[in-house]
């Protein structure tokens, strides 16, 4: 529903503030925490309440339940005003610990909760919500469980004290990283979104693909791959290159959902792709300590089998629909000024990375890739045209962050409650419970839970959520920490193709013009490696470079996983040179799994039988193509 012109331009004003005072904020430092902090929560909760008023979801039938909804927003927008304003005037005497708490404090906290619990269910829908009362429920009443689920017992004013009157809940440190880090990095996206780099980059990945069977299909995948890494929304991404890719897809006879489904799975991966991994890399080499460097090292060979999975897919689908390559007289061509126009996403890019060369914070890199992509975006004669596109895309780009902020406020209710109870920890405890020494079990319950706590959440809150209620539990079984934070980030970025939330699904259904619930069927279908990639690296940590490399070990994951992908692929699309018989299919995934099997003698045996397979399929695709030459020339 389109949003009228008064909420429109109060989400356009605080959006625009909100990217101004992060250019600002990343040229001349925090200009105070306390306040920025509680501030920036505000203004993101109430561009939130406009960007998605209750007229937008529950459509009212006459004047005066609109009134009422209008209403409601604005005593939302009120309470979130005076609980921050109170916050930030008792917070001084909280901290030399002489204020005496009144039940007044609880209430006006409580109408600030409220706000950040009802925000949070408009924008990312129940999942995230019902996880913050929940942790508040357990904290207030967690003492009364039994087993190891029971605490020493809180009452509401210490909850109220953590969660709300404190840094370790919802104003907690995780709101600075965000503010300092990654709303730069937001604006960035929406900068070069709105100079047009990402349709001229998409014209260059048509032409170079047209050579392919998947044409526009492989183009999206390596379109939603470029433009993926630096966005740090994965419906922003599909959106963005789904508008121009889907319908290309579709006119080359692939079906609607298989479109949506490509889209959706590129666009996704895109979150784990170097080198600035949707900005989860910075946020990762926050949280972990660990060299931004070594991070992108540890993420490129998994995202780039992630993404090879995805054109193996893509051509086995052209395959069977009979779908050849499109002829090279009607391919699209680059012009120069196509190859000069993608300067505006190639420099910044490379701006990027040698900015973080020499030594400098990953703010500072996001701060003068935007510059430089803004300077270069006048190549564009549109942007020149128009040089107003620039304040558009801020205020679009500080609307993505006050959005995001709202998920990081949610979740700092959760940090609160854990850091108050223990709560990740119990967690931990049950899993290790559950699985006792048995590390693939283990791995396979995390994975669950990551993709169940990632569902509705953009990347950078779903991968910080997961990975401070589930990474400890993966640690305490001796995985080193870098891999532990890579396997809950495929799992939580894979929640967004994973129904029944599947949010790229239904960013690309609509596009598409298919069912969202078969497109993420697609999607998952696409990405069935992708599922598997996080063990295989767990269990053969050379495959990430920079975690225990060995040349020989490297050499052999890599060549037992290039041959899972293709057989499994091609056994899940039944096409290989010919179509495949169903006791082929089966065996072709056995073997598959079988290669990346943690056994030496499973795998060895398993790739012996998978190339033995391979081979008598093709000697029997040839015997087919034989016969079917015979009978023509018989007709």
């Amino acid at each position: 529903m389109q949003r009228s012109a008064i909420p429109d331009y109060i989400v356009k004003t605080i959006g625009l503030a909100i990217a101004l005072v992060a250019i600002y904020t990343d040229m001349f430092g925090v200009i105070d925490e306390i306040y920025q902090r509680s501030i920036t929560v505000g203004a993101s909760i109430i561009l939130t309440i406009f960007a998605v008023p209750l007229v937008s979801i529950y459509r009212p039938v006459n004047g005066m339940m609109r009134a009422g909804q209008w209403a409601i927003d604005c005593v939302l927008a009120v309470l979130m005003g005076l609980s921050l304003f109170w916050f930030a005037t008792v917070y001084d005497e909280l901290e030399s610990g002489l204020y005496d708490f009144l039940p007044d404090d609880i209430l006006i906290g409580a109408g600030g909760l409220l706000a950040v619990l009802e925000l949070t269910r408009r924008a990312f829908g129940w999942p995230l919500a019902l996880l913050c009362l929940f942790c508040i429920a357990y904290a207030v009443f967690g003492e009364d469980l039994p087993w190891i689920f029971a605490h020493g017992g809180y009452d509401v004013e210490q909850v109220m004290r953590t969660v709300w009157y404190s840094f370790d809940g919802v104003f907690g440190f995780i709101v600075i990283i965000v503010i300092t880090l990654i709303f730069i990095f937001i604006i960035f996206g929406a900068v070069l979104e709105a100079t047009g780099a990402g349709a001229v980059l998409l014209r260059i990945a048509v032409s170079l693909t047209g050579g392919l069977r998947g044409g526009p299909a492989h183009a999206a995948i390596a379109a939603s791959c470029f433009f993926g890494t630096i966005s740090g929304s994965v419906s922003a991404n599909v959106v963005g290159t789904g508008v121009f890719t889907i319908p290309m897809i579709k006119e080359r006879g692939f079906k609607n959902s298989f479109a949506g489904g490509v889209e959706a799975a590129a666009s996704s991966g895109g979150q784990f792709m170097p080198p600035v991994m949707g900005a989860v890399a910075f946020v990762m080499a926050d949280v972990t300590g660990i060299s931004y460097v070594v991070i992108i090292g540890a993420a490129l060979m998994p995202a780039l089998f992630y993404y090879g999975s995805l054109f193996v897919a893509v051509w086995v689908e052209a395959s069977r629909k009979g779908i050849e390559a499109i002829p090279k007289a009607q391919r699209q061509k680059v012009s120069r000024e196509d190859w000069k126009m993608s300067l505006m996403f190639v420099i910044p890019v490379f701006v990027i990375i040698g900015v973080l060369a020499t030594g400098r914070s990953p703010a500072a890199a996001g701060l003068w890739a935007t510059i430089v992509g803004a300077v270069l975006g006048l190549m564009n004669p549109v942007v020149r045209k128009r040089p107003q596109i620039y304040l558009e895309a801020l205020a679009k780009g500080g609307e993505q962050c006050g959005r995001i902020m709202v998920a990081v406020a949610a979740i700092g209710i959760i940090v609160g409650v854990m850091n108050l109870t223990g709560l990740g920890i119990r967690f931990s405890n049950m899993i290790l419970a559950f699985s006792g020494d048995d590390l693939f079990f283990a791995l396979f319950l995390v994975a669950i839970a990551s993709m169940i706590l990632g569902m509705g959440l953009p990347t950078i809150p779903a991968y910080l959520i997961i990975v401070l209620i589930m990474g400890q539990a993966i640690e305490n079984l001796g995985v080193p920490k870098m891999l532990v934070h890579l396997f809950v980030l495929y799992y939580g970025v894979l929640s967004a193709i994973t129904p029944p939330v599947a949010i790229a699904a239904y960013a690309a259904a609509p596009i598409a013009g298919s069912n969202p619930m078969v497109t993420a069927v697609q999607a998952i279908k696409l990405s069935f490696v992708g599922f598997i990639i996080p063990f295989v690296f767990i269990y053969n940590p050379s495959l990430t470079l920079v975690v225990g490399f060995e040349t020989v070990p490297f050499l052999w994951v890599v060549a037992r996983l290039t041959l899972a992908i293709w057989i499994m692929t091609t056994a899940l699309g039944g096409v290989d040179r010919s179509l495949l018989p169903l006791w082929s299919r089966v065996a072709r995934v056995v073997l598959g799994l079988a290669v990346l099997f943690n056994v030496t003698e499973i795998q060895i045996g398993g790739a012996l039988a998978a190339l033995l397979l391979l081979f008598i399929d093709s000697r029997r695709a040839k015997s087919v193509g034989a016969a079917v030459i015979v009978e023509g020339a018989d007709g």
